[in-house]
């Protein structure tokens, strides 16, 4: 079975490139639209995001391509178990729901920046600071170099020669990404998120109309793998539900902990534009992970000698498309880049959050306290320039990496920021010392679960575990301080705009 789609024409690439270029134009009007040239303008968008921006780079960021390629292909390995994606999927916007709409009044009130901007106020204890972010650019700068990966390995498949089609790529794409980010900011990326959260939705949706047209229904795909292997649409045993449970937990609370997402939260207009854009998302999963679910079905039904290149099962199923019609060849040109766009919305939102957190929280709190911003804004432009060149070194070099070392333990490492969030949110009473050694005995739980090769316990994630020992220290050390008298119901909310109070606790 041929795993590489069918080379695009002159036309085809054509239309791409068109689109590609265009996010340079974008980056440009996020330039002139630009209000100061300060911190909180440049990585935040002055904190003037509308509902729709909000909703679509909030959807573009949440996936990326490798996603999409691998959600498909474990579905095609497990069958419906993998149903579990659309739910913890849904999940992470549950727990925003948790917390963004008090965490978006304080960055309001005291004009936040990065997440550790949040730690810093609430808890006074700078180390506190200082580990969360290193955690958090430690989680996502992997995912990054990820990105850059994925990158390369579309373009790689559209010539024939691919070692330099992959180089080329990588090179041409991380520098549009660079120059559109340099230029406009935030306002460039959540601009140029929009574009390609656009595309995603018409791409995918157009994929699964062909998909049915090519293939037939997903009932008949269906009742065909059932015939097959019956064990793959049977519901889970007991230890597959425990293994649901904790992927909607770890993903849910992970997913909502990542630091691009935390800033857009203190980058919505207003209040109401971040609840209805959260009530949206809740649906948003329906058109990317169901499709994803429905491809994987199909392609177990009708491909069944995929064996260990089942990731590349998508690739599969637009070749497929592309061979029967021109219009199946351009909804594959669409679908192409749609995934272009979901790696590249990933990249540039994981690029703008890890060198806000290097400028402020490292750069300005460590090394050089009180430069000024508009120094500052050089300072992390070069950080922005340095990654983006590290990142897309190291995927040339490691081009023929299947797996990037502790990918799949981000989200290990991020559910520990979840007391320090959600929690401190809404007690009064914790404490910055006692979450600062939770969080660090649920690193070391989490690291040493991992390097004695427990993947998961019992179906259960490491990091929950982890978790479980984060919150023990937290709680308890927090109640063993001295009380004071902190109420959280201080905070008072304007439904209109947003502009409730909160006294931390200090």
């Amino acid at each position: 079975m041929n795993s590489e789609l069918m080379p695009l024409n002159a036309v085809e690439i054509g239309f791409i490139g068109l689109y590609l270029l265009s996010l340079l134009l974008v980056g440009y009007f996020g330039f002139r639209a630009k209000k100061a040239n300060t911190l909180q303008d440049f990585f935040l968008g002055g904190q003037r995001t509308g509902l729709w921006v909000l909703l679509l780079t909030l959807y573009a960021t949440q996936y990326s391509g490798n996603t999409l390629f691998g959600f498909t292909g474990k579905t095609y390995r497990v069958g419906y178990a993998w149903t579990v994606s659309i739910q913890f999927m849904m999940s992470i916007v549950v727990v925003y729901l948790l917390f963004a709409p008090r965490l978006y009044a304080l960055s309001r009130k005291n004009n936040f920046v990065t997440p550790a901007d949040y730690l810093e106020y609430r808890y006074r204890t700078p180390l506190l600071g200082l580990l969360s972010s290193i955690v958090m650019v430690f989680a996502i700068g992997n995912f990054l170099l990820a990105q850059m990966m994925a990158m390369g390995k579309a373009v790689e498949g559209l010539f024939p020669n691919g070692e330099y089609a992959f180089v080329a790529g990588v090179i041409f794409l991380a520098g549009i990404i660079i120059v559109y980010e340099t230029l406009g900011g935030f306002r460039a990326v959540a601009w140029t998120d929009a574009i390609q959260g656009s595309i995603l939705l018409v791409g995918f949706i157009a994929l699964l109309v062909m998909m049915f047209q090519q293939f037939g229904t997903l009932g008949e795909a269906t009742r065909t793998v059932a015939e097959r292997t019956p064990e793959a649409v049977q519901p889970p045993s007991g230890n597959g539900i425990r293994e649901w449970m904790s992927y909607c937990l770890m993903v849910g609370i992970g997913g909502a902990m990542y630091p691009q997402s935390v800033q857009r939260i203190y980058s919505a207009k207003n209040a109401r534009t971040l609840r209805l854009s959260l009530g949206i998302m809740v649906f948003l999963p329906l058109t990317t992970t169901v499709v994803s679910l429905a491809a994987g079905m199909i392609g177990r039904a009708y491909i069944p000698d995929l064996g260990e290149q089942s990731d590349s099962l998508l690739t599969v199923l637009c070749r497929e498309i592309q061979q029967h019609s021109i219009l199946g060849r351009w909804i594959v040109v669409i679908v192409f880049a749609a995934i272009l766009a979901a790696i590249m919305s990933t990249a540039d939102s994981i690029l703008l959050s890890i060198s806000s957190m290097l400028t402020k929280d490292v750069f300005a709190t460590w090394i050089s306290p009180g430069m000024p911003e508009d120094e500052l804004m050089k300072v992390g432009k070069r950080l922005s320039w340095a990654l983006i060149g590290l990142a897309a070194l190291g995927a040339i070099l490691l081009r023929n990496t299947t797996l990037v070392t502790l990918l799949d333990r981000k989200l290990d490492l991020l559910v520990q920021l979840s007391p320090a969030f959600i929690l401190g949110i809404w007690w009064s009473r914790l404490r910055g010392k006692a979450v600062l050694a939770g969080l660090i005995v649920g690193i070391l739980i989490s690291l040493l679960m991992v390097g004695l090769g427990y993947k998961k316990f019992l179906g259960v994630h490491p990091g929950l575990f982890g978790l479980a020992g984060n919150l023990l220290i937290a709680v308890f050390g927090s109640l063993w301080f001295p009380k004071r008298e902190m109420p959280l119901d201080s905070l008072a909310h304007d439904p209109n705009q947003g502009n409730e109070q909160f006294t931390p606790t200090t």
